[in-house]
């Protein structure tokens, strides 16, 4: 407010060098700077009350003229009134150039206020826009984490189901078997709790568990499932959702006949950055019924890392899915 009281009054002396010898240049400096504190604190007032009584959001255009209109009649009667108590009874403008003083002093402090007030305008329009960038990306990261969380969940009842339903069985059958079940059954769950906030886990991670697992399904089938896992060293520390794996070999368990005539082998191995999981293809006649959630759930997740496709393959004799393997960041 200073740097443009005093650069005002340059300019009008500028334009309109008064006659008077005598006339004093730094009361018209102490002038102007107090003219400037009175017409910028002013429109910072009404832009404040505006702001109550008008605000942006769905009334922007008539804001704006308000504002401009409000600004414009309130600068230039400040500067009117201030020019006349400076010219009465501060010091008396030269007769002839009282009237061009004015005038230029009214045209210059109203074309100022202007220019600031559409600097201040503009400022306030990128700050509520940005802060709106700032919100709708926020929502967004909320809907996306709660979506993903949603898909997660998806998983955890279906999976409590299936191994509490083997091991009610398994009790009346065979203890023994029953009581290494409920080992590797607590290491399958301990995965899960360690893992049930993280969206991607590493893939040694994940075979561990898998490891885990598949002993749970042989304790159920004996030798009529065998499963293949072959995974190259250097692919250990990549990623991949938690249970990604799980959900394929359940899929494969739940649709395809399993028995001494039709063992079921599933294979799991990587062919460079992507996980192939495959298995021979021997479709129950009676399925289970089924949410068809496995493999849209994995596509879905993995729509939330990349772009990479979750592909899937089948023919008469074997069905294939391939997950890429996730670099870490």
């Amino acid at each position: 407010m200073f740097l443009v009281g005093i650069g005002i009054s340059f300019l009008l002396h500028f334009i309109n060098k008064p006659g008077d010898a005598a006339h004093n240049v730094f009361l018209d400096f102490f002038t102007s700077i107090v003219i400037t504190i009175l017409v910028w604190e002013g429109n910072l007032r009404l832009d404040d009350w505006l702001n109550k009584k008008l605000p942006w959001v769905g009334n922007a255009g008539k804001r704006i003229v308000v504002e401009l209109l409000g600004s414009m009649i309130y600068s230039a009667v400040v500067i009117y009134w201030s020019m006349l108590f400076f010219n009465r009874f501060v010091c008396p403008l030269p007769v002839a150039d009282k009237e061009a003083f004015m005038s230029t002093a009214m045209i210059i402090g109203v074309m100022v206020s202007f220019i600031l007030l559409t600097v201040e305008i503009g400022a306030q329009f990128f700050k509520n826009w940005k802060a709106s960038l700032i919100e709708i990306e926020h929502h967004k990261t909320e809907v996306v984490q709660a979506q993903l969380q949603n898909l997660k969940n998806q998983i955890n009842p279906h999976f409590l189901f299936n191994n509490m339903s083997v091991l009610s069985s398994l009790v009346y059958k065979d203890q023994d078997k029953a009581v290494d079940f409920i080992n590797q059954l607590s290491k399958v769950y301990r995965y899960l709790l360690d893992n049930k906030d993280r969206e991607l886990v590493t893939l040694e991670d994940e075979l561990t568990f898998i490891r885990s697992y598949t002993y749970l399904l042989q304790i159920r089938f004996d030798t009529n499932i065998k499963f293949d896992i072959q995974i190259e060293n250097h692919v250990l520390q990549k990623l991949v959702p938690p249970m990604a794996i799980q959900i394929l070999v359940e899929n494969a368990i739940k649709h395809n006949e399993i028995s001494e005539e039709l063992p079921l082998t599933v294979s799991i191995k990587n062919t460079g950055d992507v996980l192939v999981v495959t298995n021979n293809l021997q479709l129950r006649t009676n399925t289970e019924p089924s949410s068809k959630t496995g493999l849209k759930n994995i596509k879905d997740r993995y729509h939330y890392f990349t772009d990479k496709p979750v592909e899937v393959l089948e023919n008469a004799q074997t069905f294939v899915v391939k997950i890429p393997l996730l670099q870490s960041k």
